[in-house]
């Protein structure tokens, strides 16, 4: 039994367009024949009007078989634009060359303006009734949106502004489907006073606060793309002074890809709000050195590690080795970096810097001639419940990991540090400014020819062979140690950003431990795009340090953060003071006291001079402290820490 296709209903349309236009070229010309003749038809020649009759079936046919193949009846005529109007021109250009020279080399001479006054006339007829429909659908759209709840404000007048206020205004109206744009802010003074598309460029900035309150604006769209993160964090901190919902462009390349839209449209996010200018690195060494490289980072899986590894990979490293104690983590990088670079020699371990034997074992097996060691407890209320683990896995963890990489030839190693290492006030900082003190002692002693003087750390005998604890014959190492001290990073495990979402999520209160407190913040990408620098530029024994900018206040944070999900601080969501958690600063610091700073080829990085101590007694220090954590002696841990750290003031 044969089944029967069903029409489409966009070829019932196709027909009716066949239709039509083979009776409006058949008009067009009998048009023109009249409006030759004075538009009296008794006057027409019976010459020109044996002609037309003639040759206007055919032509019409002709005309079908032109538009057809310009692709004139597949078109989806509710969007029409520029691009079949274009169709249409070639389309009736290619049909009146035809007509013309084939009708005055074969058949018979026609007055000039019978071409002129019929090609006109289809052209006319043509673009009317593929354009009218789209046009009935905007006033359509256009007398809805006059009732529209939702009143836009757009900033900025440039193609993407002019993008945006289409999409909106005359084919979707915005992501809601109710919204308008009703004023348009632009700096540029030129623009002021003037029109795009029915919809006035009221002014500068300036008048955002007035355009809000003349106008009952609900949302305000950002549609500039070149905006550097200061500019944008203070046309935000402007709107943000109003009630209404604030979305952005995603990035510049939304405007040079020419996809912008409503719906390309981003939240604002943290980011922006504390945006500073990025810092500009250039990263052709750090290409030169990853290249064809054997990479470890240790804590691989965690929020800066894995960052490193993202970061890395772009730079066609012979091998990349992550190496993280937390197998979920671990296992996620691994998938993310399989599926974006399927060339990568990628190997991915599971295992404790705690573990002198297991870490050993990697530089054995694998020769890296880097390492990144992100590998760290960090969480500070944690640490100072728990000091003896934060000497076991930072301080020791560090030390065994850094004389791995002395002992199999590692190039170079990079310890991720912080600015509460400066001047600490709790376990965690205390921690890792010994990790600091770590890498100056390893790179003054591989200076001097004097790695048989560092002790192979060993916490129970069966953490290395005894064949293996022989030491590192005098002279032997090369390795290059540096580290890399920045702040808080937004968005990282365990930070402030992602508590206060939970939190705001949750309803609320936000805690905040002390209304006066100030942190420095920077970018996962950004924190480690340092980290690779430093690495690259390194000749042994430095600390790194990044210029931050300005501090921000967290009680500022947590409003933005408030005002962001689109609630009422301390109305809708109560802020709530807990205290200072022990051990926790009112502010940070990224140098101490005795630090001082020399410039590097970035004015936004520098480098700390270090601070000299004895290096045999701070050997002597970090045994004891090793044996006490072990023996989980917390309170002579903190004891100890403080001798070994003098800056320590927890």
């Amino acid at each position: 039994m044969e089944t029967k296709t069903k029409m489409q209903h966009w070829q019932k349309i196709a027909f009716l367009l066949v239709a039509y236009d083979i009776f409006t070229v058949i008009f067009s010309y009998f048009l023109a024949l009249w409006f030759r003749f004075d538009c009296q038809y008794s006057h027409i020649s019976s010459e020109y009007l044996g002609m037309y009759l003639k040759i206007i079936i055919p032509y019409s046919v002709f005309t079908i078989f032109i538009y057809w193949a310009f692709g004139l009846y597949r078109s989806i005529w509710r969007f029409a634009s520029f691009y079949e109007l274009k169709h249409m021109v070639f389309a009736t250009v290619v049909t009146i060359v035809a007509k013309v020279v084939f009708v005055t080399a074969v058949i018979y001479r026609m007055p000039i303006s019978y071409y002129v006054f019929g090609i006109a006339f289809q052209f006319f007829f043509g673009v009317a009734i593929r354009f009218s429909y789209r046009f009935l659908l905007l006033l359509r759209d256009n007398k809805e949106a006059n009732g529209s709840e939702n009143n836009v404000l757009l900033i900025g007048a440039g193609s993407a502004g002019r993008m945006i206020l289409r999409d909106v205004n005359f084919i979707k109206g915005g992501a809601n489907g109710r919204a308008k744009v009703v004023a348009i802010i632009d700096d540029n003074q030129n623009k002021w006073g003037r029109y795009i598309d029915g919809v006035e460029v009221i002014g500068g900035r300036d008048k955002i606060l007035w355009a809000v309150e003349k106008y009952e604006i609900k949302e305000i769209y950002i549609a500039i793309a070149s905006l550097t993160p200061s500019e944008k964090r203070n046309l935000i901190n402007i709107c943000k002074e109003t009630n209404c919902h604030i979305k952005q462009l995603p990035n510049m390349y939304a405007e040079k890809a020419g996809i912008v839209s409503a719906g390309n449209l981003q939240n604002i996010t943290i980011e922006d709000v504390l945006g500073r200018d990025p810092i500009s690195l250039h990263q052709e060494d750090v290409a030169a050195q990853l290249k064809g490289k054997v990479v470890l980072v240790t804590g691989g899986g965690g929020s800066i590690g894995s960052e490193l590894c993202r970061q890395i990979a772009k730079y066609e490293p012979k091998q990349l080795i992550i190496f993280d104690v937390y197998e979920n983590n671990a296992y996620d990088i691994q998938l993310e970096l399989k599926r974006n670079y399927p060339e990568l020699d990628l190997v991915t371990l599971i295992g404790s810097v705690r573990d002198a034997r297991r870490i050993e074992a990697v530089f054995e097996t694998y020769r890296p001639n880097i390492c990144y060691h992100a590998a760290a407890h960090k969480h500070v209320p944690l640490m100072e419940d728990s000091p003896c683990e934060a000497i076991k896995n930072n301080a020791v963890g560090t030390y065994k990991t850094a004389y791995a990489a002395m002992k199999y030839g590692c190039d170079r190693f990079v310890l991720i540090s912080t600015d509460k290492a400066v001047n600490p006030t709790n376990v965690m900082g205390a921690t890792k400014r010994i990790c600091e003190m770590i890498i100056q002692t390893f790179d003054a002693m591989v200076r001097s020819n004097r790695e048989n003087q560092l002790p192979a750390l060993i916490t129970h005998q069966v953490d290395i062979d005894t064949s293996d604890m022989t030491p590192v014959a005098a002279g032997s190492g090369h390795t290059e140690y540096v580290a890399v001290r920045f702040g808080n990073v937004l968005g990282s495990n365990g930070s402030v950003v992602p508590l206060f979402k939970k939190q705001i999520a949750q309803g609320g209160p936000i805690t905040l431990t002390h209304r006066d407190i100030i942190r420095y913040f920077m970018t996962i990408p950004e924190a480690v795009s340092l980290v690779l620098k430093a690495g690259a530029n390194a000749s042994g024994g430095e600390i790194f340090v990044l210029d931050m900018g300005e501090p921000v206040k967290i009680l500022d944070l947590a409003r933005n953060m408030i005002e962001l999900a689109g609630l009422r601080p301390e109305i809708d969501i109560e802020i709530k003071e807990i205290g200072l958690r022990p051990g926790e600063k009112l502010y940070e610091e990224k140098l101490m006291s005795e630090e001082g700073l020399k410039e590097t080829e970035n004015h936004l990085i520098h480098v700390a001079e270090p601070i000299k101590f004895d290096s045999n007694e701070f050997l002597n220090n970090l045994r004891e402290l090793m044996k006490l954590a072990y023996d989980n002696e917390a309170p002579e841990v903190v004891q100890k820490i403080r001798e070994t750290v003098p800056t320590f003031k927890g």
